[in-house]
């Protein structure tokens, strides 16, 4: 069984408000990704999209979608797995 999570990734508001700002800075991105990696999500899908701040500027946001095993089934196949080295 899968669990899925949603995030509406961005960067702070401020820098939207810089020249040429209001961009995702790819090595804190990939952070963030590789962060989540770790706790065992997987990325399904992702959207990127421009959120307004305000009425003349513009930054730009990524929509994640992560899939993992669900955590119930994974500690029931833990579970299942030590009991079956007791018995043998």
């Amino acid at each position: 069984m899968l669990e899925y999570q949603v995030i509406l990734y961005t960067e702070g508001s401020l820098a939207a408000f810089l020249p040429g700002g209001g961009r995702v800075d790819p090595q804190r991105f990939s952070a963030f990704i590789n962060g989540h990696a770790k706790k065992g999500w997987r990325v399904v899908t992702m959207e990127r999209e421009q959120r307004r701040t305000l009425l003349f500027w513009s930054r730009e946001a990524f929509l994640v979608v992560m899939e993992r095993a669900a955590q119930s089934a994974a500690l029931a196949s833990t579970a299942s797995a030590q009991a079956g080295k007791r018995v043998a």
